[in-house]
């Protein structure tokens, strides 16, 4: 058969056998016979039904849905069934009744099952489904009642609460309340029968199958299943009718008679013992008869049980026992309760209820009425007994360790003590022995007990003692005689034995000098509770399980309470009262006088602070008259008493002297004992009294606490009202507050703090807002601390201040937020405007500690919240809001502030515009008054303007975006260097700005209020602007700038204003500035339009016209440069028309320069002017070299001219770059030889004026002499053959003839020139554009120029040089600026050397030549040794930047910075030097390596490329997304003089270039280098170079084999790149070799591998021999591939020419230096490789040659 669980074979369609018969019975029969589970009918669903036959009719009504929901109920997965269960719920809800009526037949079997299953998931998803079937079918649900009631009944009591819940549920939808009972009747025999089958004869084996579930499972389902039938028998009596229960306790007997049933009370489940307890609850109560005949197994079973402490267990055990003794009088007979009963109560008891007294210990009281004479007679003995084990269940380890037992235990204990005092009141001697016993061994010993145990002190044992006391008193007619009762005499001795005992303890505890503290609290607390039992919290008042008992009627008179006392607190509301009894007071007074003497005779604190403590709770003219007569006793005094107050004469001659005395350490007990006094005195002698103590001279703490006790409650503060409001008082602490602000003599924080929080009180302290003091001393007391706050501003060290800062902060913080209407006084004000003065300047000036400062913070806060709460909506003159913006703005403008200082600043200002705006709403008037303030007035704002630094000038004129002048320019002006601080300017721009942005709410625009708001914010917007356009001018260059925009970006000022101010107005104000003003101003405008996206519209609607913006000079100008990129054909046709008119009568116009400068913006924008035109104003300009050639300033001094002539000069300059590369073809031969001689003569004049190059016009006019340099250079260059054709002839050639040569000997030395002039290059004034600016001209330079060049000749002493003199100047003179502080510099030197490096190998061949074959070791060249020298230098520096970053790790540098420099240089240097090894042949090649290997510079190189190049070289365009396919190792390196983008990424991408290079071209050394390093670093070397270097170098070197053009004789050369290989093919005569190059995974680092080919007419020996030369030539050599197969080649050449190999190396030609076998054995005639021979003896240490091993000489 096919086994369920096993997995059919893939592809294996056919079905298991059980399939197959079934198909083959369908298909022979038709009919399935009816097997049990199955319909008989031949359907495509299976139903399941009874096995019935003949019941087609009934399954035709099931749904065929709920066929297949209740086939899968029966499944044994729980997933199954538990979504069947759920399912078949939904179904219920969602189908039609009728539908779900088919299905009634069939549910009872399956509930039945499912309602025991052992996953209590399913058992309440079936109670749940169940019930959406009640509610859908009704009544229809009452013919399967009895079928399905037992089971019902049985969930309904299922231990999982979820589940019986759920069932009861869906039986509270099927009956109502009143029909549950006809409903329960009608089933009683089928449910009883249910459950005492499963009771009486179920086991754990027939409940559940043994074969499907395990053992566990079914003992649990059985345990389960018995708990909740006994539960079911219980709920089904406690539902049942009376008459119906009566019918059913006929067949009860069945049940109980089985002594099956009887065993269950012994079961080892707790849970099967706790709902057998449970039902005998419920037969006590329903079925007593039964429970009466059954009464001698009924007792044993539940009397003898009481040991059962199992917390499941014992509270049905208790209720059982409680009903038992109720209902079966006899019950004694059938229990032996002195061996069996009792002493498991005993033990019971003294355990403390073993951790169960809550639900032990309230059932005792009930249980001790209901015990009958015989069972506690001996009565003495037995409550001895009783009572004693109680007290030992006290001191229990449950008791002692959970204050709720020990309360429960103490509640118990006193119910039982009052319910056995109550029925012993006779006469008789046994019953007084019994009341003694309880008095006297009972509760005193308990309450001395609990004296020395906080535990018990903190329960509520004192008040139920105070509560048994009281209803003594009340029986013995103290409360009232009508209340007494007979035995009134037997109550008043009671209580007269009670108080002597307790007084004797009392007396023995305190009469003790050495008394223990936790004893005197005790006797305290025990007094307390006596005197005010109405006070005494209530919490430990514990709630018990109500036991429903009812005594009789007798008992209930005698004062015994209901058995469950749920809370004592309800009975004490009949019984609350304070005690009445003589004696009470009687022991109060013998101990206040006990605690006097020892006061006054021994000093205790412990007596006085008890004595405190008494007076508190009975301040009686009886106790003060004891006191009183003891101390005049003592005394022996011999005044009359009642002459005088005693409280006020005690108060006196007492307390006042305990006060004064500094000996008592705690003095808030002497203060409580003042106010106990004074309760008994009149106003008048308060007053006089509180004055008396003011003026005692008395610690301030002391007065400190007799405010607080004064404020404590109203009536004492109404009796102490004159003193706090008199003179006394107010200038007692106006004295004070001097004192504590005396800045020459600060008290220790120990000493004030008192104090402070004294002053404090006073102030702050309000009741129905009127202030504690007089406010005349308040304003007095506020001045003097805003005076002290003031002073310390103007100290120089404010750390001896803290503390009085600290303490000051703390009173106003707590004046500020308390007072209501504080701020009213103009002194609150004035400290309040202090307070923000310190918060908001910076610490360094302040110096006040960080916790100091944010408690000023604070205070300001709640000052400036209470201010503006209170305040009406204007800001006040001479008020806080007013005199803060005033102070601000004074800050602003007269303080130079740094970033810091600034935002704190602005942070204390923003804090008052939010506390503005969040009271105030949408009303901006207050806001605006304020900003007005704030706001710095026209003649302000220029003032700061101009003070900015005018360095700002330099870029943007360098960058032809502003035409301007200077009038003084002085070298100083332009050295200026920026201080850490911030102009004005910039402050009030931030500050102002952020107030704008937090205060900013949209509103109605044509409000006035927004209208008086926005011309505020235009004023803020628009200096804003400037603000940043002058931070972007000059580069954000020194660090306080970048921190200051940083700052701004910040906040959200980055752009402005542009959401709080509107476009139009802000443009319009730019517009007149930049008109009236220029320079910065029309930058400004130029930005904003850009930012803006202003519409050509809205700038023409700026001007009337284009006309009105000439004469185009100064501001004017300025303004229409910006405006020309904008403006239409139209406008700028005219502009152009209007220009060239002024250039052609130039005679006439005395702006020339604005003319032309027009004409040059109007031709950037691509305007279309004709021929003409430009031809004319050319012509213009030759004829003012004939007329004004001053203007032109050839040969001037340029320190001498103006910025006008210069700029005049640079504009003309620009007009011929611009025809050049727009217009050239208006160029005649005459045009073209003043274009080129006025180049010269402009580049001539530039060289000569080095010196004046600090200043930015004359920097100018080199930039662009050089600029239009390097547009001739593009023009002769690319213009295509048609452009150079249509020249004048002989132009092309007198260019490359003489104006070249001119050119740059002018040019070269320029760069040399400069850095003499301006030797530091972060100097202000150094020309870094110049050099740019030279240096891109410099890259055109011919390499012929540079071969003859003109240079100063430089020569280095015992450099030794095979150069050419005018190529060794021009290394050592260009060599050493590699490592100038200057890129550009750096780049173009780089350029011109690299143009220069192919030619010098060829200079050295001849040197090789010269050198001896008898040179012991391998013989080794120097490159240029000008390169090496700065390659050595640049080393060390490398060395000392990168010491601490580990190979691998990327190290950041900063761009332009001294490190960024220095490694620039390093790595040219090594470009250059890879490029002179690249260049050479392969024999110089390896004398070069040589040396490279023995200076170990390449292995430096290698180690910090390693830390250059970036974990992820990914390459990032001029886009800001970096392209993951390309990398710094795919794309080339254009290293450009100008570059400004992306330069962060240049030395990284200039690393991975130069390791490409090294790889490539020095592999061997580079795989050398690999295998020599350690394990860490050739891991992480070989990791990236496998991932980015491998596959790029191996598909070069795979395509230059392809692409090769070198041909060789007699072999032939094939790559294939998919496979990394090339294949050798070596064919001579009959001899044909072929072998294959397999380039490794980590190429270069792994050695190629080189694997035999075809081989024919080849001896094994040779063919081994030439592979192994082909491998080491491969692997050693520095070169490319085909280099490799070349020198492979020439070596089987020279064997077949007859040369013999070198026995040492096996090769002909050696692989390093290309040597042939010279040196040959005297005596073995063999010839051997010099470098071998070396080797070979400095390895083996031998002289002998290595063939014959005879002497070699």
């Amino acid at each position: 058969m096919g086994g369920k669980n096993k997995q059919r074979t893939k592809g294996n369609v056919r079905p298991s056998s059980s399939g197959r018969a079934a198909e083959v019975l369908a298909r022979d029969g038709g009919i399935i016979p009816g097997f049990v589970g199955f319909d008989s009918s031949v359907t495509s669903d299976l139903s399941y039904v009874p096995a019935v036959h003949g019941a087609e009719e009934i399954d035709n009504l099931v749904d065929a849905d709920f066929r297949l929901v209740l086939r899968k109920m029966s499944k044994r997965d729980v997933v199954t069934r538990l979504k069947a269960v759920q399912d078949f719920g939904s179904m219920c809800q969602e189908r039609d009744a009728e539908v779900v009526k088919g299905v009634l037949p069939y549910w009872p079997r399956i509930y039945c099952k499912i309602s025991l299953d052992h996953d209590r998931r399913i058992r309440e998803a079936t109670q749940l489904a169940f019930e959406q079937l009640v509610l859908k079918v009704r009544r229809s649900l009452a013919p399967f009642l009895k079928s399905l009631m037992g089971h019902w009944i049985l969930s309904q009591c299922d231990t999982y609460t979820p589940a019986a819940s759920a069932a009861c549920l869906a039986f509270q939808a099927a009956f109502s309340p009143t029909k549950q009972p006809e409903a329960l009747s009608f089933c009683k025999d089928e449910i009883l029968s249910v459950l005492q089958d499963i009771l009486l004869k179920e086991t754990a084996d027939t409940l559940s199958d043994p074969q499907s579930v395990t053992q566990e499972e079914r003992e649990a389902k059985y345990v389960r299943v018995l708990t909740s039938s006994m539960l079911g028998v219980k709920r089904l009596l406690s539902l049942l009718l009376q008459n119906d229960r009566e019918a059913l306790e006929q067949r009860l007997p069945d049940l109980v008679n089985s002594g099956k049933f009887w065993k269950y009370s012994k079961h080892k489940t707790p849970q099967v013992r706790g709902s057998f307890f449970e039902l005998m609850c419920a037969l006590c109560e329903f079925t007593p008869g039964l429970v009466q005949a059954e009464a001698a197994r009924v007792c044993p079973a539940v009397l003898l049980s009481i040991d059962d402490t199992d917390p499941v267990v014992l509270p049905p055990v208790w209720e059982a026992v409680l009903y038992v003794v109720t209902t079966i009088p006899d019950c004694w007979t059938h229990v032996n309760a002195k061996k069996g009963f009792l002493p498991k109560l005993w033990s019971l008891l003294k355990d403390g209820g073993k951790g169960m007294a809550k639900s032990l210990h309230p059932n005792l009281m009930p249980l001790l009425s209901k015990l009958p004479p015989q069972v506690t007679d001996p009565a003495l003995d037995f409550y001895t007994t009783f009572f004693t084990s109680f007290m030992q269940g006290l001191s229990s380890e449950r008791a002692v360790a959970s204050p709720s037992e020990s309360a429960v235990i103490v509640t118990s204990v006193t119910e039982c003590l009052k319910y056995c005092i109550l029925q012993n009141t006779e006469k008789k001697e046994d019953q007084r022995k019994i009341r003694s016993m309880l008095i006297s061994q009972q509760l005193v010993p308990l309450i001395k007990k609990a004296l020395g145990n906080p535990s018990l002190q903190n329960g509520p044992l004192f008040l139920l003692a105070t509560e048994l006391l009281i209803s003594l008193e009340k029986r013995a007619g103290l409360h009232n005689k009508d209340e007494a009762t007979d035995n009134k005499d037997v109550f008043q001795g009671l209580i007269a034995d009670f108080w002597e005992a307790l007084s004797l303890i009392f007396v023995h505890y305190i009469d003790n000098e050495d008394a223990d503290q936790t004893v005197l609290n005790g006797v305290a607390t025990l007094l307390q509770v006596m005197r005010y039992p109405e006070r005494v919290n209530k919490k430990h008042t514990q709630k018990s399980k109500s036991v429903k008992i009812c005594f009789s009627k007798q008992e209930e008179e005698t004062g015994v309470e209901e058995a469950g006392v749920k809370n004592p607190a309800l009975v004490n509301e009949k019984t609350l009262g304070s005690l009445q009894t003589q004696h009470f007071e009687d022991v109060v007074c013998q101990l206040a006088q006990l605690c006097l003497v020892h006061v006054n005779e021994k000093n205790s604190e412990r007596h006085l602070v008890l004595l405190s403590l008494l007076l508190q709770s009975f301040h009686t003219p009886r106790v003060f008259g004891t006191l009183v007569e003891l101390d005049e006793k003592v005394s022996k005094k011999k005044e009359d008493v009642n002459t005088k107050n005693p409280a006020l004469q005690f108060l006196l001659e007492q307390v006042l002297v305990w006060l004064a005395d500094k000996s008592h350490s705690d003095s808030e007990h002497l203060v409580e004992l003042v106010f106990s006094s004074l309760r008994c005195c009149n106003q008048q002698e308060t007053t006089r009294i509180l004055n008396h103590i003011t003026t005692m001279d008395l610690q301030w703490g002391i007065i400190l606490q007799i405010i607080k006790r004064a404020c404590a409650d109203p009536d004492t503060l109404k009796s102490c009202n004159e003193w706090l409001k008199g003179s006394v008082l107010g200038e007692k602490l106006l004295g004070l507050t001097e004192e504590l602000c005396n800045l020459e003599h600060i008290s220790p924080r120990s000493t004030s703090n008192h104090s402070w929080m004294l002053i404090s009180l006073v102030l702050s302290q309000h009741h129905n807002n009127v202030p504690l003091i007089e406010e005349v001393y308040m304003e007095k007391i506020l001045e003097k601390l805003h005076a002290t706050l003031s002073e310390t501003k103007t100290l120089s060290d404010a750390g001896n201040m803290e503390p009085l800062i600290s303490f000051i902060c703390d009173v106003a913080s707590t004046f500020f937020s308390s007072v209501q209407d504080c701020l009213l006084l103009l002194s609150a004000e004035e400290l309040l405007l202090t307070v923000f003065q310190l918060t908001a300047q910076d610490q360094a000036y302040t110096r006040l500690s960080d916790s100091l400062l944010e408690k000023l913070k604070k205070v300001c806060l709640a000052g400036v919240q209470t201010l503006i709460r209170h305040s009406a909506n204007e800001v006040k003159e001479g008020g806080f809001l007013h005199s803060a913006a005033i102070w601000v703005k004074n800050q602003l403008l007269s303080t130079c502030m740094d970033i810091k200082s600034l935002q704190i600043l602005a942070v204390a200002v923003q804090n008052i515009v939010e506390t503005i705006i969040s009271v105030h709403g949408e009303d901006l008037s207050l806001f605006n008054e304020f900003l007005t303030l704030l706001m710095p007035g026209q003649t302000e704002w220029t003032r700061i303007r101009q003070a900015l630094p005018a360095q700002w000038i330099k870029m943007p004129l360098l960058s032809g975006r502003h035409r301007g002048g200077c009038e003084k320019l002085s070298i100083d002006m332009w050295k200026f260097r920026f201080s850490s601080r911030l102009p004005a300017h910039l402050c009030a721009c931030a500050l102002l700005g952020k107030v704008a942005t937090t205060a900013f709410r949209p509103c109605d625009q044509s409000n006035e209020e927004f209208a008086s708001h926005v011309s505020n914010l235009m004023n803020t917007g628009s200096e804003l602007l400037y603000a940043l356009q002058w931070c972007k001018e000059i580069e954000y260059s020194p660090a306080i700038v970048s921190s200051y925009h940083n700052l701004l970006t910040d906040w959200g000022l980055s752009e402005g204003l542009p959401s709080q101010v509107p476009r139009k107005e802000l443009l319009e104000i730019l517009y007149s500035r930049s008109m009236e003003d220029g320079s910065l101003w029309s930058l400004t405008l130029e930005n904003y339009i850009h930012t803006s996206c202003s519409t050509s519209e809205a700038v023409k609607g700026l001007y009337d016209g284009v006309g009105s913006l000439f004469p185009a000079s100064g501001s004017r100008l300025s303004t229409l440069q910006v405006l020309c990129p904008v403006m239409s054909n139209e406008e700028k046709d005219t502009l152009v028309a209007l220009a060239t008119a002024g250039l052609i009568n130039w005679q006439q116009n005395d702006n020339v320069y604005g003319c032309l400068t027009v004409l040059l913006c109007c031709l950037k924008t691509s305007t279309q002017v004709e021929q003409e035109v430009v031809q004319a104003v050319l012509a213009t300009v030759m004829e003012w070299r004939n007329s004004k050639e001053d203007w032109f300033l050839f040969s001037n001094d340029l320190s001498k001219t103006t910025t006008e002539q210069l700029n005049l000069a640079v504009e003309m300059m620009r007009f011929l770059s611009w025809l050049v590369t727009d217009c050239p073809n208006v160029l005649g031969a005459n045009q073209w030889d003043f274009l080129l001689c006025s180049m010269l003569a402009w580049l001539e004049t530039a060289s000569e004026n080095v010196s004046s190059l600090w200043n930015p016009w004359v920097q100018l006019f080199a930039c662009e002499s050089t600029a239009l340099i390097v547009k001739l250079n593009q023009f002769f260059t690319s213009s295509s053959a048609d452009v150079l054709g249509n020249l004048p002839s002989e132009l092309t050639s007198e260019w490359k003839d003489f104006f070249v040569d001119g050119i740059y000997n002018l040019l070269l030395p320029l760069p040399v020139k400069i850095i003499g002039a301006f030797n530091e290059p972060d100097d202000p004034v150094f020309p870094l554009a110049v050099l740019q600016s030279a240096g891109m001209a410099l890259t055109y330079v011919p390499v012929q120029q540079l071969n003859q060049n003109s240079l100063p000749p430089r020569f280095i002493a015992d450099q030794k040089t095979n150069l050419p003199e005018p190529l060794q100047t021009l290394l050592n003179t260009f060599c050493p600026l590699l490592l100038f502080k200057a890129r550009p510099l750096q780049i173009t030197i780089f350029h011109l050397l690299e143009k220069v490096m192919p030619q010098l190998p060829e200079y050295d061949g001849e040197g090789d030549n010269n050198k001896s074959d008898e040179d012991g070791d391998e013989p080794c060249l120097s490159p240029p040794a000008s390169l090496m020298t700065v390659l050595s230098a640049c080393e060390e520096l490398c060395e000392s930047i990168l010491t601490g970053v580990q190979v691998g790790e990327f190290a950041v540098v900063q761009p332009l910075s001294v490190e960024y420099s220095c490694i620039l240089g390093y790595l040219l240097a090594w470009k250059l030097l890879l490029t002179f090894f690249k260049s050479s042949p392969s024999h110089l090649r390896a004398h070069y390596a040589q040396y490279l290997k023995r200076s170990s510079s390449l292995n430096k190189l290698l180690l910090h490329l390693f830390k250059l190049m970036p974990e992820n070289p990914i390459y990032r365009g001029h886009g800001s997304e970096a392209r993951e396919t390309k990398t710094f190792f795919t794309e080339s390196l254009v290293l450009v003089v100008d570059k400004s983008d992306c330069i962060e990424w240049e030395l990284p991408h200039l690393a991975c270039n130069v390791y490409f290079s090294t790889v490539q071209d020095l592999p061997a050394m580079v795989r050398l280098w690999w295998n020599s390093q350690e394990k860490r670093v050739s891991t992480a070397v070989e990791k990236f170079t496998i991932k980015y270097v491998s596959p790029v170098l191996s598909a070069e070197e795979i395509t230059s084999v392809h692409s090769s053009t070198q041909m060789f004789e007699n072999m032939s050369v094939k790559a294939r790149s998919a496979a990394r290989e090339v294949i050798a093919t070596y064919s001579v005569d009959d001899i044909f070799i072929e072998l294959v190059i397999q380039l490794p995974q980590n190429y270069p680092l792994g050695s190629i591998a080189v694997e035999s080919g075809r081989r024919v007419g080849v001896a094994v020996q040779q063919w081994r021999n030439w592979m192994l030369q082909l491998s080491t030539y491969l692997t050693h050599q520095n070169g490319s591939i085909m280099e490799g197969l070349a020198l492979w080649k020439n070596n089987v050449d020279k064997r077949f020419e007859g040369i013999e190999d070198c026995m040492i190396c096996f090769s002909v030609i050696h692989g390093s230096n290309y040597s042939l076998p010279k040196k040959a054995c005297r005596t073995c005639k063999k010839k051997f490789h010099s470098a071998c021979l070396y080797k070979w003896f400095t390895s083996s240490n031998k002289s002998s040659c290595p063939l014959c091993r005879e002497t070699f000489f």
